[in-house]
This record gives C-alpha cells, sequence and structure tokens, in this order.
C-alpha cells in the first residue's frame, strides 16, 4: 500500500503548482501514515461470524472471516486483509460474549513478541460446550512491561471502555476513572474512533488533546500516530492561554481567588465599562451637505449593541456601520437614492470614527487584567459583591507594574487574560477537544478549554481523588458547567487493569479521606505483583530497593517528594545508577526514572519505589491535597511497588 502511495505519479493530474503542492503534501502524510512499526502488528484478532453481516440470517448465509487490526489493510487488488478496529463488523471483538456471542462462531486472538506472531487462542462463543473463560494472551497483554511511551490498546479494548470509545461526536462524555482503569486510552482511541468515523467533519474543525504538562504528552504522544493518526493536536492548559510570557507565581490563597468562575463577571463588567454613552452629535459632511445624528438616536443604538450581548469587539466594529445606517436613513428621505459603498465610506468619515473612538474605545486584555490587579479602585469598582475586600487585597499586586511586557504574569493571570480575551473575540472552537486529568484545573480553566469546544464536543478524562491543587474539581457536574457541557453523560470506570490488587487495596484506604463516596477502583489481574513498606534507619535504603528492583525486566520509577530530588540525585549518582527525567524515553542501558511528585500524574512505571510518604504530604499547601498527591504516588506502579520511609507513615494510611 505505502509502495502503491510512493509510485503514484501527479504530473499531469494538477492544474498549477497550488495544486501540486497540496497534492504531494496529501501524498506525503498519507506516506507517513503507512509506515511500519516494527513492534506493532498489522492484526491482532479474527472473527468468523456463523452469518454474513447485514445478511438475512434466515436465509442460511454462509458467515465471513475478518482479520482484525489497527489499520485496514488491502491487497493489490484493493480487497480488504485486515479491517480497521473501528469498523462496525470489528465491534464483537470487543463486545461478544458467551451470554450474547453476537453472530461470533469464533474469536482469535493473536500474541506478539517484538512484533513476531507466538501464539493464539480461540473462543468459540456459540458452542454451547465450551465454557466461559479469562483469555490468557489478554491478560498477558494487559500485564505486558512498561518501557518506554505509552502504547495503543486497541488488541485488549474492554467492553465498558468499547460504550465510551464509540459514543457518538455530538455528545460530550466525562469518565471518572481510579489509577489503571484506562480512562486515558479511552480518550485517546475515542479520538482516533471519532477521526474514522468523522473524518471529512472533523478535518475542517479541528481536534485536539489537552494534558496536564509536557512530560505527560511526550508520554502519550506516540498513541495516534501508531493508529494512523496524525493530525491531532496536543497542548496543555497553558499553552492555550499563552498570550504573555509566565514569570511569576500566586500562592494558593490568590491562586484559587484567580481560578474561581466570580472572576469572569467581574472581567466582563471591566470591559463594557469602557463603553460611554454619548452625549454630542455626529456630524458627517459629505460634499455640500452635512448629516447630523443627535446624541439620543446614538445613544438608543448603543443601548441597543449592549443589550445584545455580542462580543465587545463584534459590537465595535458593527457601531460604525450602525451609525452609516442612520445617515442613510436621512439621506433616502431627503431623496437620495445611496447604496452599499456609500454606507462604507460614512462609516469611514472621520467624524464616525472619532464618536467610535470615544463611545466604544479598544480594549487590550493583558492591560485590562492589568490595572484590574494594580488599580484597588479600579478593581473594587468590578467586583462589587462579587469579591469581598479581603478577596480582592489577596489578588492585588503589592507593587505597581510599567507595562504588560515587565509584569511577572502568574499561570492565573494568563488565563484571566484568555477570558478577556474572549470578551473581545469570539475563541476559535474546535470539532473536538480531550481534556485528560481534568479534576486539577480550576473553574476559569475550564472555562477557557470549554471556548475551545463551543460548537464542538469534549471527552473529559480525570480522577475526583486525584485532585492535587487547592483549587481541585469538587464534583464533576460542577466541572462540566464551568466547561459548558452541563448535558455530558457521566461514565465511571472501576476496573482496574493496571495496578495490582495489593497495590490499590493499599492507595485505597485514602479515599474516605480525599474523595469520600467514590467507589474504589476493584484490580483484576491475574498477576498479584509484589507490595513492601520498608521502614529503614537511613535514605541508603531507598537506593538499594532502586538497585534491586532494576534486576528485573521492565521500567523503574522513583518517585519522591519534590524537595527531595536533588538529594536523590546525587545519591543516585555516587552510587553509580544512571537515570532519566520525566518524559525522558528509557533505553535498555538506563531503566530509571526520577519523578517528582508534581509530575507523577498520568506516568506509570513496572516498579516504583516510593520514598518518603510523609515529605510527599508535607510538600503541598494542606493536607488534603497532601494525600491526594500520595494517592497519586502510590498508584503508578504496574507489577510492583516499595514504599520505603525513615519519618512515621501517614496515619491514614494506617
Amino acid at each position: 500500500m505505502r509502495e502503491d502511495v510512493e509510485n503514484l505519479d501527479i504530473r499531469d493530474v494538477t492544474a498549477n503548482w497550488v495544486n501540486a503542492a497540496v497534492l504531494a503534501r496529501q501524498i506525503d502524510d498519507r506516506i507517513k501514515a503507512l509506515a511500519d512499526l516494527s513492534h506493532t502488528p498489522l492484526f491482532f484478532g479474527r472473527l468468523d461470524y456463523l452469518h454474513a453481516p447485514g445478511a438475512d440470517q434466515a436465509e442460511g448465509a454462509e458467515g465471513e472471516r475478518f482479520y482484525i487490526g489497527r489499520r485496514h489493510v488491502h491487497d493489490a487488488e484493493g480487497d480488504p486483509m485486515v479491517i480497521d478496529w473501528r469498523a462496525p463488523v470489528s465491534q464483537p471483538f470487543y463486545r461478544a460474549s458467551k451470554k450474547d456471542p453476537l453472530d461470533v462462531a469464533l474469536r482469535r486472538r493473536f500474541g506478539y513478541t517484538a512484533g513476531d506472531l507466538t501464539a493464539y487462542e480461540d473462543e468459540h462463543l456459540s458452542d454451547p460446550a465450551e465454557a466461559a473463560t479469562t483469555s490468557k494472551l489478554l491478560q498477558q497483554e494487559i500485564e505486558r512491561p512498561r518501557v518506554g511511551p505509552m502504547r495503543d490498546i486497541v488488541a485488549t479494548i474492554q467492553p465498558e471502555q468499547d460504550e465510551i470509545v464509540r459514543s457518538g461526536l455530538s455528545g460530550s462524555v466525562c469518565v471518572q476513572g481510579g489509577p489503571g482503569t484506562g480512562k486515558t486510552a479511552v480518550g485517546l482511541h475515542r479520538v482516533a474512533y471519532l477521526l474514522y468515523a468523522h473524518r471529512e467533519r472533523l478535518a475542517r474543525t479541528g481536534t485536539l488533546v489537552i494534558g496536564p504538562n509536557r512530560s505527560f504528552l511526550h508520554y502519550i504522544e506516540q498513541v495516534l500516530p501508531a493508529l494512523g493518526e496524525l493530525e491531532v493536536k496536543q497542548a496543555t492548559v497553558d499553552d492555550l492561554v499563552a498570550h504573555v510570557e509566565i514569570r511569576g507565581t500566586d500562592d494558593a490563597a490568590a491562586a484559587v481567588i484567580k481560578g474561581d468562575a466570580r472572576m469572569a463577571e467581574v472581567l466582563r463588567r471591566a470591559v463594557r465599562a469602557h463603553v460611554t454613552l454619548p452625549t454630542e452629535p455626529v456630524v458627517v459632511v459629505r460634499g455640500s451637505r452635512r448629516w447630523r445624528v443627535p446624541a439620543y438616536e446614538l445613544e438608543a443604538i448603543v443601548r441597543e449593541l449592549l443589550d445584545r450581548d455580542i462580543r465587545y469587539g463584534a459590537a465595535r466594529e458593527a457601531l460604525p456601520q450602525r451609525i452609516a445606517h442612520a445617515v442613510l436613513v436621512q439621506m433616502e428621505r431627503s431623496g437620495e437614492a445611496p447604496d452599499d459603498r456609500v454606507q462604507d465610506a460614512v462609516a469611514r468619515n472621520t467624524a464616525v470614527k472619532a464618536a467610535v473612538k470615544a463611545i466604544w474605545p479598544a480594549v487590550d486584555p493583558a492591560k485590562l487584567v492589568l490595572r484590574l490587579l494594580t488599580d484597588a479602585d479600579f478593581l473594587a469598582v468590578h467586583a462589587d459583591g462579587v469579591l469581598d475586600e479581603d478577596e480582592r487585597k489577596e489578588i492585588l499586586w503589592a507593587r505597581p507594574v510599567r507595562s504588560t511586557k515587565t509584569a511577572k504574569w502568574s499561570a492565573a493571570d494568563a488565563v484571566l487574560i484568555d477570558e478577556a480575551t474572549d470578551l473581545v473575540q469570539r475563541t476559535h472552537s474546535l470539532g473536538h477537544v480531550v481534556l485528560d486529568e481534568a479534576q486539577d484545573l480550576s473553574p476559569m480553566q475550564y472555562r477557557a478549554v470549554g471556548r475551545r469546544c463551543t460548537t464542538g464536543s469534549a471527552t473529559v478524562l480525570g480522577d475526583l481523588a486525584q485532585g492535587t491543587t487547592p483549587w481541585a474539581t469538587r464534583s464533576w457536574d460542577e466541572a462540566l458547567a464551568h466547561l459548558g457541557k452541563a448535558d455530558a453523560v457521566i461514565e465511571e470506570l472501576t476496573a482496574g487493569f493496571r495496578v495490582p490488587a495489593d497495590v490499590i487495596t493499599y492507595a485505597s484506604r485514602l479515599l474516605p479521606h480525599i474523595a469520600p463516596g467514590l467507589t474504589p477502583v476493584a484490580s483484576v489481574r491475574e498477576n498479584p505483583g509484589f507490595f513492601e513498606v520498608r521502614t529503614t534507619a537511613t535514605d541508603a535504603a531507598v537506593i538499594d530497593a532502586c538497585a534491586e528492583l532494576l534486576r528485573n525486566e521492565g521500567s523503574i520509577g522513583l518517585i519522591a517528594a519534590d524537595a527531595r530530588v536533588p538529594a536523590l540525585t546525587e545519591a543516585l549518582a555516587a552510587a553509580g545508577i544512571g537515570h532519566l527525567g520525566p518524559g525522558e524515553e528509557t533505553t535498555p542501558d538506563t531503566r530509571l526514572t526520577l519523578v517528582p511528585a508534581s509530575l507523577a500524574k498520568g506516568l506509570e512505571y513496572d516498579y516504583v519505589v516510593l520514598d518518603e510518604p510523609r515529605a510527599v504530604v508535607d510538600g503541598e499547601p494542606d493536607e488534603r491535597t497532601g494525600l491526594r498527591r500520595l494517592y497519586v504516588a502510590l498508584t503508578r506502579a504496574v507489577s510492583g511497588l516499595i514504599v520505603t520511609h525513615t519519618a512515621p507513615l501517614p496515619s491514614q494510611l494506617g
């Protein structure tokens, strides 16, 4: 298939050099999408139907056989050899069971080692004599060592995951999932499915995956390309609102207030306050005639634009045309017959421009936010009845700032500027947005993401128990309202495929303290892995545990409180153990990653050493946030976890 594309001759099919360049680009993209991945087999399953799909079963139509793979593969004649996993005929591979075989006689799973076919396993779903069993190949694939970036799960998608993956484009979905339930993979595979089912529409409107940080995006960046999807953009929330350079930080109290949805009303008032009702008429001179629009008529035009509550910038652009229209009405009454060109000329008249500048001046969003944060009187006027005096004092800057370029903006300030920018000019909306680790967003950040999918849909992924910011989400209903997707369907994944049973049971001791009411994850892994808590006298035990785990196959993560990372870096170097930072790809020689607890979310390793749980908790501004950070750190292991501590463990762990 790739050679066919490479051998295409486009010299005689393009009308000009522009068409040739566009077609060449499309061909190049197609070649990239058809790249061979040496460790990724083209097919992983087979379905033998009792009857041909779509045929009338009463007529006894013969069954058909389909090989299921990551993408469609056809032979030299164009006949399909492998069916894309997203096609409707592939769906029973994930949904069929002994209880409901969906007309499938046989489901075959193939096992691979380093890309080579090494095993297969059959289930005769329509044979009542064969008992239902758990697939060994499925378990082996789920429990395979995690080396390198995240990979696709098309061979192991579970029925409850498949329902979410194949849900329609028109509706938004929120997935609450504990550690190891596969929520991130479900979100990425839903994007791949939607691009398959609605490719033309999403090609026009665009798709975006939003992650919590660059390390996380690097970890997941190969999943969609492996499925042939190269056009999906990835970003963090900070990337979306990067109107200014971030050089400052807020304390927790200020960040919580700036992230509160009430700030949207403060900004709306501040923007609209720039409008001044006219007190003088506008006089337009054309040739020997003078046309006068009285102040009361101008005021009526301005009030109507304010009442329509359209974007500030759109109303400012409409105002000169509305004034010009009032002039044209007078011209017509006097017997003239002006056309659209005359109206445009009047709208550009010096007097009209001066009036618009005085009535509806341009607003610079960054300057507006800067004034709110530095001018106590300006903030008091527009936050009256919204923020109390103490809250206003908390977000005011202590020192005056000369300009927006010299200001030390924080991440929360950038979100405020994005809100103000949208009040002035509408933000471009995409067709679909995936928001991962959503529980850590503030209401104002949700609004920033929601602006990017006002005319599209969203897939929201997260775990309320893993919220590790002071402004973390309290409920999905509240979060979805801020996102503008209050009608989204909330799904919960509770089957854990990644974390060993003993580990998730131990971590779940924290749930009553950090997220009461959440259903604990139930591990469905056959491999129990191992779990150990070691009370030690010195920090050397942490390095010894790393060396011990490096004797096993797979990746190792050493997770520690951020403040302890420099000391552990020195200790690893002294012991001659090489290590990587979060997001860096492991190699056969370097499989240990030193992970600050603040960056552990969303990452996973075969084995984890967790250093000093008490230090992880104490590193956060409050105990609940610290316990949530600890819950995240405890649940990053796929095969085994060693917890080492010299200080007492948090009492909530028992």
